[in-house]
């Protein structure tokens, strides 16, 4: 089991604005700040986990690539991190490559965050550089509960183009999109190097459901992987609630999510799909 979207952050990394949209959307039990040995216990039962910097402190939520290469240099057998850059900084795709350096092996981007259009120039400077680095990108294309991100920014369909340019390019829509799944969906199903996760879609369990009958139905549910969002989600709510899923169909002729795909998703070879590999 791959676990392709967990953060990490101290207090340090989050302005109180960003907590306080935190708490006003998800309720005063909401903290997004957590130690290094926590994520380490949480991401224990998985064989391996994506750990993403993020580079948007603009709305307050700023993990530098340092502090991930860092922390996943100490546990290389499991770890594998992913740089993130703004691609409104002319040095974006500089701090790109020294990620690599750095030895983080993808990119992290979330235009609505850090507040760029996903067609620009610099944006897709920034692709450029990533597809010739062989990194891939995991995509915060979705909605947020930040006031200042804007929504513009966030639709799924703007990856269509992107993966027009550059075919090469290893992408991942995370959230599947939410709320434009089937948007998602339809991307994905396009593009052979497009995939999408299913992380911290549980809490919205008739959406979940909804979100992998469409996948069924446009032939695409081998290309979702699992992820949590951790420690926005935990993994074992994240797991139960793609069990569960069909709890909706029980004395209904509602169509049932088949068995394997939940468990294809849950047993998805996901590092081996974006060509990474784990330190011997």
């Amino acid at each position: 089991m791959v676990d392709c979207h967990t953060h990490v952050g101290e207090r340090r990394h989050f302005s109180g604005a960003f907590i306080d949209d935190m708490v006003r959307a998800w309720g005063p039990q909401a903290n997004p700040a957590r130690s290094l040995e926590e994520h380490w216990e949480a991401v224990a039962p998985v064989d391996a986990a994506i750990v993403l910097a993020f580079a948007a402190p603009r709305i307050g939520f700023d993990v530098p690539n340092e502090y991930v290469a860092d922390y996943v240099a100490q546990h290389p057998e499991k770890l594998v991190g992913f740089a993130s850059v703004d691609a409104n900084d002319p040095v974006a795709v500089a701090q790109l490559r020294r990620g690599v350096e750095m030895g983080l092996r993808g990119l992290k981007l979330a235009p609505t965050y850090q507040g760029f259009d996903p067609l620009s120039p610099a944006a897709l400077a920034v692709c450029e550089a990533a597809e010739d680095l062989g990194l891939p990108i995991l995509w915060h294309q979705g909605t947020t509960f930040v006031r200042e991100a804007e929504l513009r920014w966030a639709l799924p369909l703007q990856i269509d183009q992107v993966a027009i340019r550059f075919p090469r390019l290893k992408i991942v829509i995370a959230h599947m999109g939410h709320p434009w799944i089937d948007d998602a969906l339809v991307v994905v199903r396009k593009h052979p190097n497009v995939y999408a996760d299913v992380s911290a879609l549980h809490p919205r369990p008739w959406q979940l459901y909804n979100a992998l009958l469409s996948a069924v139905e446009y032939g695409v549910a081998d290309k979702l992987l699992f992820g949590t969002d951790w420690p926005f989600a935990q993994l074992d709510a994240s797991i139960a609630g793609l069990r569960a899923v069909n709890r909706f169909t029980e004395g209904t002729a509602l169509p049932r999510v088949p068995d394997a795909v939940i468990e294809g998703i849950l047993a998805r070879p996901t590092l081996e799909l974006l060509g990474l590999e784990l330190a011997a």
